[in-house]
């Protein structure tokens, strides 16, 4: 079967400058090589090419000829609201849609599924990844996008009320998941899969872990699966409930990140044991310090970056009840205590309660707390706190002590190039991290 054909939301502006190369074609007529605008007027999309207007409307595609036909689109933010945040010029092959979306210019690039992830894993994985990391990542990046797709479609024919936040006068409870992406299948930044078109297509090993995994999606109970993957777990995974809606897929629940699962029998939701495994190192795939390994995973920028299984964050008085207050738009006063409420498997805090001389609220999940706590996001909610130089019962000084980096469902991206280098193959490597799926050829 042929691979199908998804929407990629790239960018959205006030205005839009692009390059044209090779063939497109708009309402039958094939457009000139060259530089394009577009910008909002009235309502509408108008394109021009230099001071030329070529069209207008409520929507516009412009569509690829050929497959060496390619668009690149200028001033591309990666990274939103991460440490990382740029802007780059990006390259991208199949067709380009635009549309008005809130008053501004939305860039949507048509591709094939197949030709997408290529470009996924190669944002995603650096060319010196092992095979099989690369064709284990293939196969959970594809199933994840079949899965919201089929979600999306869901959600829609049911006229579901989707709800992603419960909210009381003491407490705000809230995920992020897909739920602002009504236009297009996906986004292309990391709030979906990090997505950027030919740029960073580099790799004759990421083409080759599609390819000879073509088709391929990790099952459960008869549907595809709604496969996650953060950077590094800390040790032990987390269960999907505890960071997105409260839905439990057997398949992402809790799994030691070791090859010696049973020994590991702790139960990090108590706080002491929590308290014990974040302010140790135990063993485990994603604990390692290669650089060989790291640089599979972690962008150029982020190759300094050493502490992620065990790290630590201190803030002033002052500092944290700015901080807060800042990310928060709520004025708690001095900040007198963070007390974890609720945590998840993997440690990872489900429920913070932030005690303030003017303001006390309970906030979740795993997301939120991370972005309330930094400037953009901490590494993860799996910390323990350490309340210093109290006075007046007033702490002076707060250090976070913490354990992975990201949401740590799903693969473990760091725990999985280390299976990779010791010769698991990816269908081991999905095993490990997907317990109970199977492996399945949609098409």
């Amino acid at each position: 079967m042929k691979q199908p054909s998804i929407t990629v939301g790239v960018m959205a502006k006030p205005e839009i400058n692009f390059l044209l190369s090779g063939k497109f074609m708009f309402n039958d007529k094939i457009l000139n090589d060259g530089v394009y605008s577009a910008r909002i007027n009235k309502g509408e999309i108008v394109l021009k090419q230099n001071d030329n207007k070529i069209a207008s409307g409520k929507e516009i595609l412009l569509s690829a000829v050929d497959d060496k036909s390619n668009f690149e689109l200028k001033d591309v933010t990666i990274g939103i609201d991460f440490h990382w945040e740029q802007k780059e010029d990006q390259k991208f092959q199949g067709s380009l849609k635009l549309s008005n979306e809130d008053n501004k210019v939305r860039a949507i690039n048509i591709i094939g599924l197949e030709d997408y992830l290529k470009s996924v894993i190669s944002s995603e994985m650096s060319a010196t990844s092992s095979l099989n990391l690369l064709k284990a990542h293939a196969v959970i990046s594809r199933s994840w996008l079949l899965a919201q797709i089929e979600k999306s479609r869901s959600l829609k024919n049911n006229d579901y009320n989707y709800q992603t936040s419960t909210e009381t006068e003491d407490e705000i409870i809230q995920w992020f998941d897909r739920e602002d992406h009504d236009n297009f299948d996906v986004c292309a930044d990391d709030h979906c899969q990090r997505y950027q078109g030919i740029t960073k297509i580099h790799s004759e090993k990421a083409a080759q872990s599609v390819d000879e995994t073509y088709g391929e999606v990790l099952v459960s109970e008869g549907r595809i699966c709604d496969a996650r993957f953060s950077k590094c777990c800390g040790g032990i995974s987390e269960n999907f409930e505890n960071v997105w809606e409260p839905i439990r897929h057997k398949y992402l629940t809790k799994v030691v990140d070791s090859e010696y699962e049973d020994t590991t029998c702790v139960d990090l939701r108590i706080e002491e044991e929590a308290e014990l495994w974040i302010r140790n190192k135990p063993h485990a795939f994603c604990n390692t310090t290669d650089t060989k390994i790291l640089s599979q995973v972690l962008p150029d920028f982020d190759q300094a970056t050493t502490d992620f299984y065990r790290w630590k964050v201190e803030y002033s008085q002052k500092e944290i009840s700015a901080l807060i207050k800042k990310r928060s738009g709520f004025d708690f006063g001095d900040i007198i205590k963070l007390e974890p409420v609720k945590r998840g498997h993997s440690s990872r805090i489900i429920k913070l309660k932030i005690i303030g001389t003017k303001k006390t609220l309970t906030i979740g999940k795993e997301l939120m707390i991370r972005k309330w706590l930094s400037e953009s996001h901490l590494y993860s909610s799996a910390f323990v706190v350490d309340h210093l130089n109290i006075e007046n019962g007033i702490p002076r000084k707060i250090v976070l002590t913490g354990a992975g980096w990201g949401h740590g469902v799903g693969l473990c991206q760091i725990g999985a190039a280390v299976m990779g280098e010791k010769d698991y193959d990816h269908i081991e490597i999905l095993k490990h991290y997907f317990h109970g799926a199977d492996i399945e050829k949609r098409y």
